[in-house]
């Protein structure tokens, strides 16, 4: 038995899953716009009372490393490590951008390159893409969109765009290759399952020095001086 608990806070949507050895056990998730402070620890709490038992058994945390929300993620990571701390088990990342990819392998629908997109505001999305067979294409970056983006991979063969950063891409990307998908957010429910291959090959980070991986540096708007 491998039990692992996975927090998932990179987007709006802020989710907590219980696996064993890969297998979804329980699952959490609350669709609130910056409800990540106030709801982790309760999701938390609920799953740790759904299972029936304290998290004395647990044998890893895992949390999804961004890129994502910059609020998101710190809140995630803080209560991850501070799990891992008080039950003196490993912590394991699993990258955003895969946790999404992950759902369209799951699909099996279509042969085509694959790009999870987070919305990083205005045109820009944080982005990765990989081969039908997936392996990585182009490495993550924050990327602004226009309707030339993408066009050296989209002249020969198809794309799937999703995440929710794809739906504003919807307007500009206008080319016969390029299918979107909707509603796919990530979601502790994956993180878990590819936790569990970390977990089998000791990959854990270390749990001092781990930050998340913002891709940006956060920015801080100066507020109005009024005269």
């Amino acid at each position: 038995m491998a039990l692992i608990l996975s927090i998932e806070t990179s987007t709006a949507v802020c989710s907590v899953a219980l696996h064993d050895s890969g297998k979804l056990m329980v699952l959490n998730e609350i669709h609130i716009e910056q409800a990540h402070a106030t709801k982790l620890g309760l999701l938390i709490d609920q799953i740790r009372s759904s299972f029936g038992k304290d998290f004395v058994n647990l044998k890893a945390v895992a949390v999804s490393s961004g890129p994502g929300s910059y609020t998101g993620l710190r809140i995630g990571t803080s209560v991850a490590k501070g799990l891992c701390m008080a039950l003196d088990i490993p912590l394991i990342s699993v990258e955003t951008l895969d946790v999404l990819a992950y759902q369209v392998n799951e699909l099996s629908v279509f042969q085509a390159a694959k790009c999870p997109m987070i919305d990083a505001r205005r045109m820009e999305v944080y982005c990765k893409v990989f081969s039908p067979a997936n392996e990585v294409v182009l490495p993550v970056e924050a990327k602004v969109i226009d309707e030339n983006s993408f066009n050296d991979l989209l002249i020969n063969s198809k794309v799937i765009f999703f995440g929710n950063g794809a739906s504003k891409c919807k307007t500009v990307l206008k080319n016969s290759n390029a299918i979107f998908l909707d509603g796919l957010y990530p979601s502790a429910r994956e993180v878990g399952v590819l936790a569990f291959e970390k977990f089998r090959l000791n990959r854990w980070e270390d749990l001092v020095h781990f930050e998340p991986f913002y891709l940006k540096e956060f920015m801080i708007k100066a507020s109005a001086q009024h005269t």
